[in-house]
């Protein structure tokens, strides 16, 4: 017995010393993970919460001129994301080509995107530009503007539309350093840029310090000069500084990859196509809401604008899951890219419960920060207590959709929306605001029920594991692109 005993304790020290010996092996495994996880993520939650702060101080600005400039600004602001949507081909396919390359080592095939990615963006951003400005009148009526928005949301459109140029060029620029891991530099322009349009909308709305009084038109101004200070930014970058990792020179080879291009596309239509089913579902969601009144639209985009404090955090670890999962499967490590959007997703399910919190505890008084009028204010605090309830659907598709992204399997993210957006967000609003009469709340019941739809499709896609397989399927038989 004395010697079984003692084999026993032997086996047992030695299984107590293996045990320990894996749980540490699992700790350095975990750690560098969370650290390259929060390097990503800090920044672009940074950046995404910061703009969507400077948004809500901009309308915070705007809703001092009152309900109906409230109403053409928020008219305004859906088509743009819509004329916007074609960009999402060009740079979703941007940042997971340059993920996978920069994961792979291959810092002069990242460099060749880059600048594809910028001859692309310049030709389609001077298109939409045009097509923004000439438009503006048709867009605006579409929308419902009625007569006491029209003119002022004609004006305000065309304004910002003729600087969608520079928002394109500096959108492709960051969606690639993003692919790179480099995300505090998008973070530190962009938060620039909004710190000064935050001081030119305070200037040229209330025309303080001898600048004229333009109001909305002012606002309009204000966006597009921040644009274009960004813009420059973000160009300084790519060719001067020595930060970026994506330093590219002006004499560098410029001539059109259709290699490339095939490749940007091949992984980025599906996300147009997700952007535009999304962003025209939104119009429409938009336009059935508009019909509800002046007041009523006002508390819908104060709603929306409010809602960015949700939507921002979730994007930012989209952004991390892009390409964290994109440069591991670069270095064909499937099972850490799994292991990464696993993580991502847990963290921003946390942070989306606690906006949730937030919204239901302080939804009047933020609603308050906009408007003195209360009966907006009220209508405002209830819609974002309905929000609450779609943190952890919300949470769960976008940071999981990013993952996806960074895969390469952008379809199934296009076919949530299909069915979330058109079936849920637009149908279901159609019918509880117009058939059922329960106004501005069934269209943000509608709103919830959307993002738990959008969240399933995207999580059982995500669980079978098939998008681990997608990469090999784009990049890997025959690599042509430019060394």
């Amino acid at each position: 017995m004395h010697a079984g005993s003692k084999v026993k304790k032997e086996i047992d020290l030695k299984q107590s010393n293996l045990f320990q010996k894996i749980k540490t092996i699992r700790c350095h495994q975990a750690n560098p993970m969370v650290h390259e996880m929060l390097r990503i993520t800090w920044p672009a939650f940074i950046e995404l919460v910061m703009s969507t702060l400077f948004g809500m101080i901009d309308m915070v600005m705007v809703g001092r001129l009152g309900p109906a400039a409230i109403a053409a600004v928020g008219l305004t602001n859906q088509p743009f994301m819509l004329l916007m949507a074609i960009f999402a081909a060009v740079n979703i396919g941007g940042t997971a080509l340059v993920a996978w390359n920069v994961g792979a080592n291959n810092l002069n095939k990242a460099k060749a995107v880059t600048r594809q990615i910028i001859i692309i963006n310049l030709i389609l951003g001077l298109f939409i530009s045009i097509l923004g400005v000439l438009a503006a009148n048709s867009i605006a009526r579409f929308m419902g503007a009625g007569p006491d928005t029209l003119k002022v949301a004609r004006v305000y459109f065309q304004i910002v539309a003729s600087g969608l140029i520079f928002q394109a060029l500096m959108m492709g620029i960051s969606a690639c350093l993003r692919g790179a891991g480099q995300t505090r530099i998008p973070m530190a322009y962009n938060v620039g840029s909004n710190l000064l349009n935050v001081f030119g909308n305070y200037v040229l709305i209330y025309g303080k310090w001898g600048f004229p009084r333009w109001g909305v038109a002012g606002a309009a101004v204000s966006t597009t000069l921040a644009r274009l200070i960004a813009c420059l930014a973000a160009l300084y970058f790519v060719y001067f500084s020595r930060r970026s990792e994506l330093k590219i020179g002006f004499k560098d080879n410029y001539r059109v990859d259709w290699g490339i291009i095939k490749k940007i596309f091949a992984i980025g239509l599906p996300s147009a196509m997700e952007q535009f089913v999304l962003q025209s579902g939104l119009t429409l969601f938009a336009k059935i809401v508009s019909g509800l009144g002046t007041a009523g639209f006002a508390a819908h985009q104060i709603g929306l604008n409010i809602s960015g404090l949700s939507f921002s955090p979730s994007m930012a670890f989209g952004v991390a899951a892009t390409t964290l999962v994109g440069q591991s499967l670069g270095a064909k490590d499937t099972e850490k890219a799994e292991r990464y959007a696993r993580l991502v997703r847990k963290v921003a399910m946390v942070t989306a419960c606690a906006m949730g919190l937030i919204f239901i505890l302080f939804s009047h008084p933020l609603a308050r920060l906009y408007t003195s009028d209360l009966v907006v204010a009220g209508m405002a605090g209830t819609v974002l207590k309905i929000l609450a309830l779609a943190q952890p659907g919300q949470s769960t598709q976008l940071t999981l959709a990013g993952a996806l992204r960074g895969a390469g399997d952008t379809m199934y993210p296009l076919y949530a929306s299909i069915l979330g957006i058109w079936v849920f967000r637009v149908g279901a609003t159609y019918l509880l605001v117009n058939w059922f009469g329960w106004g501005l709340t069934g269209a943000w019941i509608a709103l919830v029920m959307d993002q738990y739809i959008r969240s399933v499709v995207i999580y059982l896609r995500f669980r079978s594991g098939k998008w681990k397989c997608i990469k090999a399927r784009i990049s890997e038989p025959k690599d042509k692109m430019v060394r």
